[in-house]
């Protein structure tokens, strides 16, 4: 029996380090519609937010919840995913820290229209309705620059959208590991690491297909010598190759 490959994890379960004053006002500051406020206006934003630890697996909110909250990513990962009439999931995206999810009525939403799981331990950033508004009368800015990210969010879905429909499940397993190391990726001797826990069914869900498929496609990918995978982890070997793939 060949021997499991492993390779050292980070430690995912948050506290206060991975929580500190500095870290959040950092990654609020990565937020896109706060990007361009001065350091000064982030110390004050960041003190109307609200920082909770979840453990692997926690659900932070459900599909068709009422919508209280806007969130940001501080430590960790979180996924997004959407339940069908069907009764399939379907991963619509996992967040790095930096990135906002969640909404509020003041943005158009009564509900949420995904559920959010801790796809690793984090640290999550809050802020409700009423903080929120103070922050859009204080700093208009930020009002414009939401309609701006909006409009993006909008394109990035519709095309999703495309390629789960149009495209090869081989092209859009390359477009998620590549997405994947954008996001998450190391630079390690075994290639660029993405050290993240992400099933199989998770990478079928993303991809809009079976687990079997997945499994056979990053089976392949493996043979050709693109990626190496072990427990938790997937190693990026030549990435030129996936980038083929996507275009061809």
């Amino acid at each position: 029996m060949g021997k499991r490959k492993t390779t050292p994890l980070k430690d995912y379960a948050p506290d206060g380090h991975h929580c500190s004053l500095e870290l959040k006002t950092s990654k609020l500051g990565m937020v896109s519609f706060f990007r361009d406020l001065k350091q000064e206006d982030l110390d004050e934003i960041v003190k109307r937010f609200s920082a909770t630890h979840y453990r692997e697996g926690a659900e932070i909110y459900y599909q068709g919840d009422p919508a209280n909250y806007l969130r940001v990513v501080v430590d960790g990962a979180v996924k997004l995913l959407r339940y069908t009439d069907e009764g399939k999931d379907v991963v619509l995206d996992i967040l790095e820290p930096g990135s906002y999810f969640g909404s509020l009525k003041l943005l158009g939403s009564d509900v949420y229209t995904e559920s959010a799981v801790a796809q690793s331990g984090c640290c999550i950033l809050s802020v409700g309705l009423k903080d929120f508004r103070e922050i859009l009368q204080e700093y208009p800015s930020v009002g414009i620059a939401i309609l701006e990210v909006s409009a993006e969010k909008l394109r990035s879905s519709q095309e999703q959208i495309k390629q789960l429909t149009t495209e090869p499940v081989e092209t859009r397993i390359a477009n998620i590991l590549l997405t994947l190391t954008e996001k998450f990726g190391e630079n390690k001797k075994e290639g660029t690491l993405i050290q993240l826990p992400f099933s199989r069914k998770d990478l079928a869900d993303m991809a809009g297909t079976t687990t079997e498929s997945a499994s056979r496609v990053m089976s392949n990918f493996q043979k050709e010598g693109i990626i190496e995978t072990g427990r938790q982890w997937v190693a990026l070997k030549d990435i030129k190759k996936l980038r083929t793939i996507i275009e061809d």
